[in-house]
C-alpha cells in the first residue's frame, strides 16, 4: 500500500485534532480543530496549523466540537479554497459554534488587553485567530453529505458518513481509496459515542475496513452507568444547596449541555430539584438547542417519541436560558443557591470564566466537572484540585468544592472502544488500528488490550509522526 497517514494534532493528546491522509492521487485533511492548553503554546499551534493549505485537496469534518472544527476558519483565512465535507447537522452547528468562537476570542482579547493596559497582567497584546468574516467565508465552503450516501470528494477518494452517536451530526468517516488499482477502505471514528445514551442513536459499525483510526480518549478507563449519574448529580446539588452555595457546571455547549438539561429535567420530574433555579448561561447553548430541534432525524426512538407527544427534552419549570450579558451578570449577583451551566467545557474561554471568578473563593460553592479536561487547561487544574488557579491571568485561591462526574461523557470508554474495534474486524479484513485523540497513558492502555485481543498491528502515534499503511 502507498497510503501515508500524517498526524499533525490530536495524537498523544485529546485536543487539536488534525490528521492528513496522503493517497496516490490526493491529500485529505481529517478534522481541523483548535488546540487547547497553555496560552502561548495554543496560539502557536493554532496559527501555524502544521501543514500547508495548498497541499489539501479536501477537508472532511467528523463533527462540530471546537477541538475538531475550531481551526477551520484559520485554514480558510490562509487561502484554502476547497470544500469542507460534513453532515447537515454538523454544518448547521458550525454556523453557530464558529461564529461564537470568533465572538469569544474578540471579547476575551478586549478583556485581557484592558488588563494588560492597566498593568494587571504581563503579556503581549492579544489578537484573535479569526473574525466573523473569516467564519462566513468558511461556511460557504461546506458541502453537506447525509449519512450512508457515498460521494467522490477527490481523485481516487470516495467518502461515506456513518452515525458516530457522539454528538448531533457526528460521523464515522469511511474513505474508499484507489491505491494504484487496489481498493482500500480507511475508517476514522472521529469521536465515538457511547452505546445506550439518551437523545442520540448508537454508533454504526462499518464493514470492509483495512485501517481503523480510532479515538482513545478513555482508552484506560470505563464509565459508570449513565443511569447512576442522575442520582449522583442530585446528591452534588443537594449537598451544595444545604451549604447555601451555587453549583457551577462548565459544559460543552454541544451535546453535554443538552444531556445535563435532560438529566435535570428528570430530577425535576422526580421532585429532587425543589424550587432551585437552573440557569443555562450560554447564548451558544441556546442556539445549539435550536439546531437540535431542527434535526429530529438524529434522535433515538425514545426522544422522537417524547417530541411526538408534545414534550421537549430541553425545557422544564425553573429552567432559565440567559442570552444577554446583563442576564449573565445578574446570575452572579443573585442571592441563594442555584445551578449554573455555562461554556466552555474545559474552562478556557467564555462566560463560565466569569462565574468561576465570582464563585471560586467561597467554600459553600461547588464546581462540577462533567467532561474530559485536557492537560494544561483550567478545567484540568480544577480536577486536580489545585489550591490556587489562574482565571483571566489572575491567580485566585480555590475554596469552592470540586466534584467530578465522568459518567456524563459522550465518549466511548475502554469497553466500548474495544467492542467497536472487534465489531469492525468481524466485518472486514481489518489489520491496522491507529489510536489517536488520547493522552499517552490512555493510548498505551488501549494498545495493550487490543494487542491481547490479537489485533496484529496497533499503533500509537504522537504529533509529527508519519505512518505508511
Amino acid at each position: 500500500m502507498s497510503i501515508r497517514l500524517e498526524f499533525v494534532g490530536g495524537a498523544g493528546t485529546v485536543t487539536g485534532s488534525r490528521h492528513l491522509v496522503h493517497t496516490p492521487q490526493a491529500t485529505i485533511l481529517l478534522d481541523c480543530g483548535l488546540y487547547q492548553g497553555r496560552r502561548l503554546d495554543s496560539r502557536r499551534q493554532n496559527q501555524e496549523l502544521g501543514f500547508g493549505e495548498s497541499r489539501i485537496d479536501a477537508v472532511v469534518l467528523s463533527h462540530a466540537h471546537i477541538d475538531h472544527s475550531g481551526a477551520l476558519p484559520v485554514l480558510s483565512k490562509r487561502g484554502y479554497g476547497g470544500s469542507v465535507f460534513a453532515t447537515p447537522a454538523t454544518r448547521d452547528l458550525c454556523a453557530v459554534m464558529l461564529q461564537d468562537s470568533a465572538q469569544i476570542q474578540a471579547a476575551d482579547a478586549r478583556y485581557l488587553n484592558r488588563a494588560i493596559e492597566r498593568g494587571e497582567l504581563e503579556s503581549e497584546p492579544v489578537e484573535t485567530l479569526y473574525d466573523a468574516s473569516d467564519v462566513s467565508r468558511l461556511l460557504s465552503q461546506f458541502l453537506t453529505l447525509p449519512y450512508r450516501r457515498k460521494q467522490t470528494i477527490a481523485p481516487g477518494v470516495a467518502l461515506t458518513f456513518l452515525d458516530a452517536g457522539h454528538v448531533l451530526g457526528s460521523a464515522i468517516v469511511v474513505l474508499d481509496i484507489d491505491d494504484y488499482g487496489q481498493p482500500r477502505r480507511l475508517v476514522f471514528t472521529g469521536d465515538l459515542g457511547r452505546r445506550h445514551m439518551p437523545i442520540l442513536r448508537d454508533p454504526e459499525v462499518p464493514s470492509g475496513a483495512h485501517v481503523l483510526l480510532s479515538e482513545s480518549t478513555y482508552g484506560d478507563r470505563t464509565h459508570p452507568p449513565f443511569e447512576a449519574m442522575d442520582q449522583e448529580l442530585a446528591e452534588v446539588i443537594e449537598r451544595t444547596r444545604r451549604r447555601g452555595g451555587k453549583v457551577v457546571i462548565p459544559s460543552f455547549a454541544l451535546e453535554r449541555a443538552q444531556e445535563i438539561v435532560f438529566s435535570l429535567k428528570k430530577l425535576k420530574e422526580r421532585g429532587l430539584l425543589s424550587d432551585l433555579p437552573v440557569y443555562i448561561d450560554s447564548p451558544l447553548t441556546v442556539r445549539i438547542t435550536d439546531v437540535f430541534r431542527m434535526h429530529p432525524d438524529c434522535y433515538d426512538k425514545e426522544t422522537r417519541a417524547l417530541l411526538q407527544d408534545g414534550g421537549s427534552p430541553f425545557e422544564f419549570e425553573g429552567l432559565r436560558y440567559a442570552s444577554s450579558l446583563e442576564e449573565s451578570m445578574a446570575i452572579d449577583r443573585a442571592d441563594g443557591p442555584s445551578v449554573i451551566v455555562a461554556a466552555s467545557g474545559m474552562c478556557e474561554a467564555g462566560r463560565v470564566l466569569h462565574h468561576l471568578k465570582a464563585t471560586i473563593g467561597d467554600p459553600r460553592n461547588t464546581v462540577l466537572i462533567v467532561g474530559f479536561q485536557a492537560e494544561h487547561t483550567l478545567g484540568r487544574r480544577l480536577v486536580e484540585r489545585r489550591e490556587r488557579v489562574r482565571i483571566f491571568g489572575v491567580e485566585h485561591a480555590r475554596r469552592a468544592q470540586v466534584a467530578v462526574l465522568n459518567g456524563f461523557s459522550a465518549h466511548a470508554d475502554q469497553a466500548d472502544l474495544v467492542a467497536f474495534a472487534e465489531a469492525v474486524r468481524e466485518r472486514g479484513p481489518l489489520r491496522t488500528v491507529v489510536l489517536v485523540h488520547g493522552e499517552s497513558a490512555a493510548q498505551r492502555a488501549l494498545e495493550r488490550i487490543l494487542t491481547s485481543r490479537h489485533f496484529p498491528d496497533v499503533r500509537t502515534p504522537v504529533r509529527g509522526d508519519v505512518f505508511e499503511v
